[in-house]
């Protein structure tokens, strides 16, 4: 996969990157990253990219048109490269909320153009004649899109074949099948007093995966019962879930 970075802080996304999982990632050769700055095609010679907006109000407004020329040059090298071309995500507020389902997804783009914006906002017509999909990490807003960017990257590039060390990890994720994952434990068998529940060094595989199911089912519950009500509704949940569901009301 290949993932195409418009920031004004190309620096800051390429230091976090070669850390951890995506940093390995990189070094085998799972995934590309590049990082373009927009400045790099600005016009004036402060290679200015944000102006005040119109209507006034507070905060400056990044620019179509240095946008616009960076993509545009994206786009064109990766064209003469032979490359897909990249689908442009824009890191926003506004966007719809990032879920693990639409990340599996995006996992499977051969080629991501993230577009992280400074500043008040992103000139709209730049947005509207540009990006095919705005995205949200979550009800809260940053000094930029490169913290979200690095976010979805960790996401995304975390699928990719050939990424984990444990293939089947990811499939036990939070949200992988829907629900918050139970908790987890390991050694000292007892710590502060409190031991590891009996039924995870009892051997019995059938038990242990229900127990965990059940630990799944009760935090979701706790914490996010909508996701609860929405596996419901897909048809997720067997008569053992509802039965277990029916006991902690």
């Amino acid at each position: 996969m290949d993932v195409e970075i418009v920031t004004l802080f190309p620096e800051m996304v390429e230091h976090a990157a070669r850390f951890g999982v995506t940093g390995r990632a990189i070094e085998r050769g799972l995934w590309r990253l590049t990082c373009r700055n927009p400045r790099d095609h600005a016009t004036d010679a402060y290679r200015r990219i944000d102006d005040r907006p119109f209507g006034g109000g507070p905060g400056m407004v990044m620019m179509a048109e240095p946008l616009s020329a960076c993509l545009a040059a994206l786009h064109a090298a990766r064209e003469a490269a032979g490359a897909p071309r990249a689908r442009v995500i824009h890191l926003s507020p506004r966007g719809a909320p990032l879920t693990q389902r639409r990340v599996a997804e995006l996992s499977a783009e051969p080629a991501l153009a993230l577009l992280c914006g400074r500043y008040e906002a992103i000139d709209q017509r730049l947005i509207d004649a540009e990006v095919d999909e705005e995205l949200s990490v979550g009800d809260f807003v940053v000094s930029g899109g490169e913290l979200p960017a690095l976010a979805l990257i960790d996401a995304v590039v975390r699928l990719l074949p050939g990424v984990m060390t444990d293939a089947d990890s990811a499939l036990h994720d939070s949200f992988s099948d829907g629900l918050l994952e139970g908790p987890h434990f390991t050694r000292p068998e007892v710590f502060a007093g409190v031991p590891v529940p009996p039924v995870l060094i009892s051997g019995h595989h059938a038990r242990i995966a229900r127990w965990r199911r059940e630990a799944s089912l009760q935090v979701t519950a706790e914490r996010r019962p909508e996701l609860v009500e929405q596996a419901r509704r897909e048809g997720r949940l067997s008569d053992a879930d509802e039965a277990f569901l029916r006991r902690l009301s």
